[in-house]
């Protein structure tokens, strides 16, 4: 079995910037634009949901003291 990825929080807000600037070139094409949404999309859920891990186990945390 394929052990799963562990999510890379800061390479995931560098794409996120990265995909930013290309959208905001005018010279990026709508169809390459569509593609980058998409993705923008992907990560962003990805780190919604990095983030409310982390304050669960904050909350956790605090809720244990």
């Amino acid at each position: 079995m394929e052990e799963k990825e562990k999510f890379d929080y800061a390479r995931a807000m560098a794409e996120l910037e990265e995909i930013a600037k290309k959208v905001e070139d005018p010279a990026t094409g709508l169809d390459d634009i569509d593609a980058l949404v998409a993705r923008s999309k992907e990560l962003i859920k990805a780190c919604r949901e990095y983030l409310r891990g982390v304050k669960e186990k904050i909350d956790s945390l605090s809720e244990d003291k």
